[in-house]
């Protein structure tokens, strides 16, 4: 089977195809047969600026192959999606059975791995911020796949004001076409239409200052990137503000009951028509390459989603 890895960090130009044998499943593992990858950036900085070389993982959508021992309630031939945390960049990927779940009839691979992870991501930062109807949000990232969910879920929750941060004034329509009743460039607008009561930030990094300041007072600020950064503690004592790190693994393993609900209340969403997922584009898994590369320089509006 196709298999893509590295072994050194670095760019996209680092990612190199391969030919290996089919993995079989152990004991509370899925084999999957992929029909489709979501790329995510956390993947695409750890290829650049990690250590060790390790898999690429992320979400996947396809149909059961095998089972391992002990799986119970999934059988050969289910169209399933799920967390990989193994080798997903792949014809085939073993997952934690515990990370599986089914694809409703009507939809596909790609609509799948569009709408689960990133939008469990999206819930999740949402309900981390305990938005409160009439409040006023930010979103930064708001042209991802993430991020284009967490604009219309906050609208969902009753936000007052959705306001999208986006890298440059071309993904304004798209982002506008979401919801958000306004927009603003992080390099273009000063202080960036502060005040907010809650900050959705899936950037971090150099970004992670600039949207503490942009909270009001007792503002919260949902930070679920990988991009790091630092929080100067005065920022958040003018304003009697808070962070909440939000990371949807510690979700799914620690609460398993809520993470199920999160994913029945997302697909019952998409079938009313009031949860839309944005795919940016299909790209075939052996140009993973020219994935990451849209992913890195910020020119995606929604998922990249790698096919097979």
């Amino acid at each position: 089977m196709l298999r893509i890895r590295y072994e050194v960090p670095g760019g996209p130009e680092v990612l190199f195809a391969e030919d290996v044998a089919v993995p079989v499943p152990g004991p509370g593992e899925v084999l999957v047969a992929v029909e489709a990858v979501g790329v995510t950036l956390p993947v695409v900085r750890k290829v650049r600026e990690g250590g060790e070389a390790i898999p690429l993982g992320g979400e996947v959508a396809g149909t059961v192959a095998a089972l391992g021992e002990g799986v119970a309630g999934l059988a050969v031939g289910d169209r399933v999606t799920g967390l990989c945390f193994g080798h997903g960049y792949a014809e085939y990927a073993l997952l934690a059975a515990p990370f599986v779940s089914p694809v409703p009839e009507g939809a596909g691979a790609v609509e799948a791995v569009a709408l689960v992870r990133s939008g469990l991501v999206a819930r999740g930062a949402v309900a981390a911020g305990r938005i409160r109807p009439g409040e006023s949000v930010l979103v930064t990232a708001a042209a991802s796949g993430v991020g284009s969910l967490a604009v219309q879920l906050a609208r969902a929750e009753g936000a007052g004001r959705v306001v999208a941060a986006v890298s440059s004034r071309d993904k304004a329509d798209f982002v506008r076409g979401l919801g958000a009743d306004e927009v603003v460039v992080y390099a273009e607008t000063e202080g960036w239409g502060a005040p907010y009561d809650v900050v959705l930030d899936g950037v971090g990094g150099e970004l992670l200052g600039p949207a503490v300041r942009a909270l009001a007072t007792g503002g919260r600020l949902v930070a679920y990137s990988s991009g790091g950064g630092t929080v100067e503690a005065y920022e958040l004592l003018v304003r009697g503000a808070s962070v909440i790190g939000f990371q949807i693994r510690a979700v799914a393993q620690g609460r398993p009951e809520e993470y199920e609900a999160w994913r029945r209340g997302l697909w019952e969403a998409y079938a009313a028509g009031t949860l839309r997922p944005a795919v940016h584009g299909e790209i075939p898994l052996a140009e993973a390459a020219r994935a990451h590369r849209l992913v890195e320089e910020r020119r995606n509006l929604g998922k990249v989603v790698l096919v097979v």
